[in-house]
C-alpha cells in the first residue's frame, strides 16, 4: 500500500530479515517543496535513497540500473561523475549513493526534468556533492575532465514510431537532440584521456554503436547485453568506451527466467544497488 499525502509516496516493502544498506537520505524535513505534487510519486530507488518522478509518463527503469551497475566496475579511484541527458537524476544518484564521497554532475535540457531531479538530490541530502545544469548536452557549459560519464540517450530516431502527447515524455524516447551519436561525441569532449564512457542503447540500434565510438575517437572495451526474460531477444544493451583499445569484453544478463523468477545474475544486481531480493 501507499499513503497519500498530495502525490504518492511509496511504502516500503520488504522481505523479513532484509535490511536497507548504504547511506541514508536527510528526507523532507517538513519543507513542502520535497513532498511529491499530485501528479507525482516519490519511489524508492536504491537503499532508502528515494526519486521524485511522475506518476504517468517517462519513470526510470531498467536500463537506469544496469547502466549504474556496470559503470561503478569501471570506478577506479575515480570520483568525479558526469551524466548527459541526466533526466530525473535516476543514474546520477545511482552512482552518488554507490560512492559516498563522488562529485557528480548531470546535465539536462528539459528544464522540469531538472528540477524533479534538484528535488531528488535535496530529499536525499547531497546537494553539497550532487548538480543538475539545465542545458543540451552537446554544447552545456560543462567542462571536464572527467574519469567516468554515463548516459542513457533516447532510443528511437525521429519518425520512427509515435511521439507521446506527455511533452516531457517524447524527448526521452525520441532522438530530440541526437542519440549515441551526439552523447559519444560529447563524451569525448569531457573525458580523461584514460576515463570511460558507458551508454545505454537500445538492440535495435546495435550497429550505431560502434560508428559512433569512432567518429567520436572512441573504442568500446565492453558489452552487454540484457535480456528481460530467457528465451526473449536482447532488449536494452550497456556499452563501455575509453580513448584507447582494448580486447573487447562481452557480457550477457538475463533478468527473469522462463517461470519470470529473477536470475540469480539479476538478484547480484539488485543486492549491489541496494535492492531488495523481492519487490
Amino acid at each position: 500500500m501507499s499513503r497519500r499525502v498530495a502525490g504518492i509516496i511509496r511504502t516500503a516493502r520488504r522481505p523479513e530479515g532484509w535490511k536497507p544498506v548504504g547511506p541514508l537520505p536527510r528526507g523532507d524535513e517538513g519543507r513542502p517543496e520535497l513532498q511529491p505534487a499530485d501528479d507525482e510519486d516519490l519511489c524508492f530507488l536504491t537503499g532508502e535513497w528515494r526519486l521524485f518522478q511522475k506518476l504517468q509518463g517517462h519513470r526510470w527503469s531498467l536500463d537506469d540500473l544496469v547502466t549504474a551497475w556496470l559503470a561503478a566496475k569501471h570506478v577506479r579511484g575515480a570520483t568525479k561523475f558526469l551524466d548527459l541527458g541526466c533526466g530525473l537524476g535516476s543514474v546520477l544518484l545511482m552512482m552518488a549513493w554507490q560512492f559516498p564521497e563522488a562529485d557528480v554532475t548531470g546535465i539536462e535540457a528539459q528544464a522540469d526534468r531538472a528540477a524533479m531531479g534538484r528535488r531528488s538530490i535535496l530529499w536525499n541530502g547531497v546537494e553539497a556533492r550532487c548538480r543538475i545544469v539545465d542545458g543540451d548536452l552537446r554544447d552545456a557549459g560543462v567542462e571536464g575532465p572527467f574519469p567516468l560519464i554515463t548516459g542513457t540517450p533516447p532510443y528511437f530516431p525521429i519518425g520512427t514510431g509515435p511521439e507521446s502527447e506527455k511533452t516531457h515524455a517524447g524527448p526521452c524516447r525520441f532522438e530530440v537532440r541526437g542519440g549515441v551519436e551526439a552523447y559519444a561525441q560529447a563524451a569525448a569532449r569531457r573525458l580523461t584521456f584514460d576515463g570511460r564512457f558507458v551508454v545505454c542503447t537500445s538492440s535495435l540500434e546495435r550497429a550505431r554503436v560502434p560508428r559512433a565510438a569512432q567518429l567520436a575517437g572512441l573504442h568500446v572495451i565492453e558489452h552487454l547485453d540484457v535480456i528481460p526474460r530467457e528465451g526473449k531477444d536482447v532488449l536494452v544493451m550497456v556499452d563501455v568506451m575509453a580513448r584507447q583499445p582494448a580486447p573487447l569484453v562481452e557480457s550477457t544478463l538475463t533478468v527473469r527466467d522462463a517461470q519470470s523468477r529473477w536470475t540469480p545474475e539479476f538478484l547480484g544486481v539488485r543486492a549491489a544497488m541496494g535492492m531488495p531480493p523481492r519487490p
